[in-house]
Order: C-alpha cells, then sequence, then structure tokens
C-alpha cells in the first residue's frame, strides 16, 4: 500500500514538480512512513537527521513526513525534529500541491481522515503502469486487533465504488498492465457501491474487474479470516482471471492466543476456511502471517501454533515476533517471554515454514508455466518474473526478450524463488 501511495502522491504533484535521483537536487523531500512496526518510527528519524546539511545550504528546501508514522506521532514530530516542515496524513496527501508551492514557511500537520475527498481529488487517471500494479480499493479497519494501530492511524472502514476501482484499473491497462493486485487492510471487507448507490463485496468488484478485456490476472492482499466468505471461496473455482492464491493472515495457532488478540476466530474456523478453498482449487498457494511471543504466549500456544502450519502446509508466510505499539490494548499486557526465548520461538516456526515453501515450490519443477516479466536479473541475459501463484522466477536468455510473458519450463525449486527455461 506505501508503494500506491507514493505513486499517487507523484502524481498528485506531477503538474508543478518532477522526481529528481538525488536529495542534492530536490526542492522537497517527501518521505512516506509505515507503523507497522516498532523500529519504523526511529528509522524516519534517523533519515530525516541526514539531510540537516541540505536544509542548511537550502532555506527553501522542504522536508515533509506523509503516511501513517505522522498520523501516529502528529505535532510530537516537530518537537522532536525541527528540520520537519509538514506532518501529512496517509488520508491528506492531495493536498500536497498546495503544500508545496506554499511559500509562507507555515509549518503544515494535516491529519484528517478524509478518504473520500482523497480519492476524489486523486482521480482514476493513472501516470504510473507496470505489467504488475496496485490499486487501493480499501482503506482503514474496524476489527481493532489488541496488537495493531492500523485502526488509530487508518481510520475506519472505507470502500471505494465500483466504477473508480473499475476505470483506475483500465486507466492502468492502457498503459500495459496486464495484472492488477487490490489493496486494503482488510480487502475482503470491501464493500463498495455502483452509482446506483447498490452495494457489492469483493467477489462481485473482481467480476466487474474481469471484464476488462486487457486485464489477465487479479490477486488481493491482505484478507481477514472473519471477511472470508463463500463469495470469494466459490470465485477462485470458476473466475479465470482471479490468481490461484490467497493471504490469509492467522497469526497465531492458539485459541486462548486468537481470543486475547481479538481476532474473532478460532483455529478450527481458519482451518476449514483453508478446507473449502482447498477442495475448490487444490494447487492453491495459500501464505499467511505469524506474531510470535504475543504477551500471554504459553509454550503450549507456540506449539499449537507448529500444529496448525504443520496441518496446513504454506506457500509462503511471514512471521515475525511481537511487537509493542503504543496505544494498543496488547501495549499493556505484561509479557513473561525474554527475547532470546522469542527468538528460538522464531526460528524453529521459520524453519518449519521454509521447508513448506521449498516443499510447495517443488512441486512446480517440469511443469510449463507462464511468467509475466519484472525485469533483468542481477547477472547478465538474466531475467526475473513472477507466476500466478506469486513465485518469483529466474530465467535466462542471450537474446533481448521484447514480450511481457514469457512461457517457461521449471528446472529446479529453491525456497526464495524457482529457475525456469524459455520455452
Amino acid at each position: 500500500m506505501n508503494v500506491y501511495d507514493s505513486e499517487r502522491m507523484l502524481e498528485a504533484v506531477s503538474k508543478t514538480h518532477k522526481l529528481v535521483t538525488s536529495p542534492n537536487d530536490a526542492d522537497a523531500i517527501l518521505i512516506n512512513t509505515c507503523h507497522i512496526r516498532e523500529k519504523a518510527a526511529e528509522k524516519v528519524y534517523s533519515e530525516i537527521g541526514k539531510f540537516s546539511d541540505l536544509k542548511r545550504k537550502n532555506k527553501k528546501l522542504k522536508v515533509i513526513v506523509a503516511g501513517c508514522v505522522a498520523q501516529a506521532e502528529g505535532n510530537a514530530m516537530l518537537q522532536r525534529q525541527p528540520l520537519i516542515d509538514s506532518i501529512v496524513g496517509p488520508q491528506m496527501y492531495q493536498n500536497l500541491p498546495n503544500i508545496l508551492l506554499d511559500e509562507s514557511n507555515k509549518r503544515n500537520v494535516l491529519l484528517e481522515f478524509n478518504e473520500r475527498e482523497k480519492f476524489s481529488k486523486l482521480g482514476t487517471k493513472r501516470n504510473y503502469a507496470s505489467i504488475s500494479s496496485f490499486i487501493t480499493i480499501q482503506e482503514g479497519c474496524d476489527k481493532f486487533c489488541s496488537f495493531c494501530v492500523v485502526p488509530f492511524t487508518r481510520g475506519a472502514e472505507y470502500s471505494r465504488s465500483v466504477e473508480e476501482v473499475v476505470e483506475e484499473a483500465k486507466s492502468l491497462c492502457k498503459k500495459g498492465c496486464k495484472e492488477i493486485i487490490l489493496l486494503g487492510q482488510n480487502v475482503n471487507a470491501y464493500h463498495g457501491a455502483y452509482k446506483n448507490k447498490t452495494q457489492t463485496n469483493l467477489a462481485g468488484l473482481i467480476k466487474e474487474l474481469a471484464k476488462i478485456r486487457k486485464l489477465e490476472r487479479i490477486t488481493y492482499t491482505t484478507s481477514h479470516p472473519r471477511d472470508m466468505n463463500d463469495d470469494l471461496i466459490n470465485l477462485h473455482q470458476y473466475n479465470e482471471k482471479l490468481n490461484p492464491y490467497l493471504h490469509l493472515p492467522v497469526q497465531s495457532g492458539s485459541d486462548n492466543i486468537l481470543k486475547n488478540m481479538n481476532r474473532k476466530y478460532t483455529s478450527k474456523q481458519y482451518l476449514e476456511i483453508i478446507e473449502k478453498l482447498r477442495k475448490k482449487v487444490p494447487n492453491i498457494a495459500i501464505s499467511s502471517d505469524f506474531i510470535v511471543g504475543f504477551p500471554g504466549e504459553t509454550k503450549k500456544d507456540f506449539i499449537e501454533t507448529l500444529n496448525l502450519v504443520k496441518e496446513i502446509k504454506f506457500a509462503q508466510s511471514y512471521s515475525f515476533k511481537y511487537s509493542r505499539r503504543i496505544g494498543t490494548k496488547a501495549n499493556r499486557i505484561n509479557c513473561s517471554l525474554t527475547e532470546e526465548e522469542k527468538d528460538e520461538r522464531l526460528q524453529e516456526l521459520q524453519m518449519i515454514l521454509n521447508k513448506q515453501k521449498i516443499q510447495y515450490n517443488k512441486t512446480f519443477e517440469g511443469k510449463e508455466i507462464e511468467v509475466f516479466i519484472r525485469g533483468k536479473g542481477k547477472r547478465d541475459n538474466q531475467y526475473r518474473g513472477t507466476t500466478k501463484w506469486m513465485q518469483s522466477t529466474i530465467f535466462e536468455s542471450n537474446k533481448s526478450i521484447e514480450s511481457d510473458k514469457v512461457h517457461l519450463k521449471i528446472k529446479s525449486a529453491m525456497d526464495n524463488c524457482l529457475l525456469g527455461e524459455l520455452i
């Protein structure tokens, strides 16, 4: 979502400003931030400190902090770091043109939640597109998981209209996009309306997008298990453009921890969703998120997570040690686990997840698959691409590749990529 936001920020100011490659050439430096992890805020201050010499040399240089760290810390950022000229929350970056053109030296702090105004002002015409492009269709969250700051930094759940999303997708496809990745904090909580005010869910939106002739692939992330309805599950079986991939964070395999996290589902309910999906699409790639060392996590709780992982067998996963976030309910719960114990558990979990990833990738050895090219690889004559199962793929060609997609025969599989041969 931050990649998408950054592209839209550039589009918002494109009439008066252009991107430069070095801070030394800039009239303004815009830092777009994420607040999910604890270290993110500290990295922001460290990054801003690097521009102190530039600010001394160029009194007109503007340093603007945007995104979720800006939303969470607000005015406190101006007090802590005088180099900052403006603070802009993630629902207010439509105001960037005015901030950049303002010559009053006023320090702006814009933190309102104006999602409707933001998307209305940004419009649906896109300047930046690649073969695989992002579209934010839903923002904010009403779930209030006890470890998460998103409801405080992104606001309540908001869904864009169907026509707005479809028009933006068409704009991207005109510029060569063939795959749309739909984004949302809870993307499958999407409940956008048509112009006639009839509401539809994510499955309904995907059906509309699938009508775009030039669009070949559709993916969505990040989903919440509570919003994984039968309409969406069935669509994975019947809609050929919908990728056989789902990122569905479970966070823990322990019902006790899930309750303390306020996730409002059980491990059994999560397993039932996966079982339904695999009946519809046997080779679907299931990806997930895990938090290790959540306050109150016992050895038994951790073993229940390992048991769930072994039962499901994930194609990809992201796992982290619990990170305290000020203002969340979990921050008030004492944690008796040491950092060493958290590290040990994380390593044990990641070892199993990594083996599962390799095992899933190895099922593709010998198969012929279509790959969308994402660019050149690290070596001469090497290219990298992505399958519709969202796997990174590497192949070589002595001739320049003029197409944006190729067919490969997969020769071998590793944990992080597939190695293919041009057919």
